[in-house]
Order: C-alpha cells, then sequence, then structure tokens
C-alpha cells in the first residue's frame, strides 16, 4: 500500500479571520485545542479553512504558522487543489516547501474534466512531489466525481496516499474501497458517514466537527479500531444532532458560529458566506445545551 498520512481523526480546521485579515491568536488557540484532545492530523486551507478566499500572500503566511505551531506533534496537511493544473503543481510545490506532511488535492471544479482528465491531473500532481496527495472527491461542490475505477487507477501512482471520499453515495463509496484495497488508503470526508466507512475499511476521518469536539470525535474512532462498535456506534448517534447542525447552511458557516459560541475564537467567515441565520443559531444552542457543550458566557 502506499503511504498513509496518517490514521484516525484529521480535522478540517477553520481559519479565524479578523475583520482585516487572518486571527492567529484564535488559530494557535485552535490548533493548540486540537492537538490537546487527540486528534492525528490537521488539514489547513481545505474548504472548512475557507481556501477560496485566501490570497496568495495569506495562504504561504498561514501555512507557515500552522507549521510553526504544530511543529510537528500531529500531521500537517495542507490543501492546494485546483481547476488549474499549473496552479495545482506551484501549490502543491510549495506547500511541500512550506513543510507540509501531505496534500488535500480537490478535483478541478467549474471548467471540470472527464476521468481521464482526473487521472492525468493527478499524475501530473504527483510527479511533481515527494509527499503523499489525498484526492478529495466531493462533487456537490466541483461538479467532478471520482469514479471508482478512476481511483483505482489514479491509486497506482506511488505518491497518492488516499481518497477523501464525500460523495455521500455509499454504493459508490463501497466500490471504491474493494478497488483500492491494498492500493492506498479511504478515508471519509463526512461526518455523517464516518462509521459506515469505517466498517469497510477507511482509515480515518476528516473532519469539520471536531473544530468543536475534537475528543469526542476521535473517541469515536479510538472505540471502533480497539473493538468497541457497539461503543462507538452509541457515542456517534449521540453526536448526529450535532454533526446535522454543523451542515443547516454551507460548510463552514455554522461550525465557525459554533466555535464563536464556545468561545474559541470568531465566528467571521468571508464573503460570499454570510453570517449563520438567527433561526440556526438558536437551534444550535439549544442542541449544544442537550449535549452538555459549554458555552462561553452572555450567550
Amino acid at each position: 500500500m502506499n503511504k498513509i498520512i496518517f490514521e484516525g481523526v484529521c480535522t478540517a480546521v477553520i481559519t479565524p479571520f479578523t475583520k482585516d485579515g487572518i486571527d492567529y491568536a484564535a488559530f494557535e488557540k485552535q490548533i493548540d485545542f486540537q492537538i490537546a484532545n487527540g486528534i492525528s492530523a490537521l488539514c489547513v486551507l481545505g474548504t472548512t479553512g475557507e481556501a477560496p478566499t485566501i490570497t496568495d500572500e495569506e495562504y504561504e503566511s498561514v501555512a507557515k504558522f500552522a507549521y510553526d505551531k504544530i511543529a510537528g506533534r500531529v500531521k500537517f496537511i495542507l490543501g492546494s487543489g485546483s481547476n488549474c493544473t499549473k496552479k495545482a503543481i506551484e501549490k502543491s510545490v510549495l506547500a511541500q516547501k512550506l513543510g507540509a506532511d501531505g496534500l488535500l488535492v480537490v478535483t478541478p471544479y467549474y471548467n471540470k474534466c472527464t476521468q481521464k482528465g482526473l487521472v492525468k491531473y493527478y499524475n501530473d500532481i504527483c510527479d511533481n512531489v515527494d509527499i503523499p496527495v489525498l484526492c478529495y472527491n466531493v462533487p456537490a461542490r466541483t461538479g467532478v466525481n471520482i469514479l471508482p475505477q478512476t481511483m483505482a487507477e489514479i491509486a497506482e501512482h506511488k505518491n497518492i496516499g488516499g481518497i477523501k471520499e464525500a460523495c455521500g453515495n455509499m454504493e459508490q463509496i463501497c466500490e471504491t474501497a474493494r478497488l483500492i484495497k491494498d492500493k492506498t488508503a479511504l478515508y471519509s470526508g463526512d461526518d455523517n458517514l464516518n462509521l459506515a466507512m469505517l466498517a469497510i475499511g477507511s482509515k480515518g476521518l476528516i473532519s469539520v466537527v471536531s473544530n468543536l469536539l475534537p475528543k469526542e470525535v476521535s473517541t469515536v474512532n479510538n472505540l471502533f479500531m480497539s473493538g468497541k462498535p457497539i461503543e462507538a456506534n452509541e457515542l456517534h448517534e449521540r453526536l448526529l444532532p450535532v454533526i446535522d447542525i454543523m451542515f443547516c447552511e454551507v460548510n463552514p458557516i455554522p461550525i465557525k458560529r459554533a466555535i464563536e459560541l464556545v468561545g474559541l475564537g470568531q465566528g467571521i467567515v468571508r464573503a460570499p458566506l454570510t453570517e449563520l441565520e438567527p433561526e440556526h443559531t438558536a437551534e444550535m444552542i439549544k442542541i449544544f445545551k442537550d449535549f452538555g457543550i459549554k458555552l462561553k458566557e452572555n450567550v
């Protein structure tokens, strides 16, 4: 099997903003909070990190800051995908130079490509780096779906470290798992499908919800991998209302609001994203109270 970047839970970490730039104090707080609560890896500047609204200067600055603060305590994965192969290669080469242990590379979006184009896209990127590349399949956002046979072909490259599978179709995911078995790793890109994907051989989860509950999300995986599926399922079921409310609007709008509610940072998102609607905030507060999540004062 190709190199595995991590096993367990990787947090697709938010990028905290101020009104004028990056909130580095909150970012450091979030990194330390994640590592202290058992996360195996941190994915910086992915979808949840609002990469599409990050400038080139901010990309390098945020990546350098994350590398310094993570300091080798967990694996550091950096988003580097694009709808332009040349740009994706440039970002991937830069990410490797900035110290990333692995790359999260989303499929080309908007202009899209064929299945043949996907194979060439990932091969071209992998040919230019020496660290593992995670393919990111999220067709609801990109309009492109990595089909199982295509992923099996992509997985032949020695630098492919796995697939973050967020297509939402368990029939397709099961077929992908079968075809890439012994070639590369499968990771869940959907919090709600984590347990189901562990059951078919997933190596872990790249999670949004672990921004808020890293210990609990990691415990689900630890219980399952230690031969306690019933206990894992009980905790996963308890987490489901929290998971659901984190996707009541476009990610990362809800998780940014959640982080603000518990005092881990401001809830600022960049346009065209907007603040969480008041009725969803009220529902979120109720769910948090039912779960036992401690809110900051004056909420």
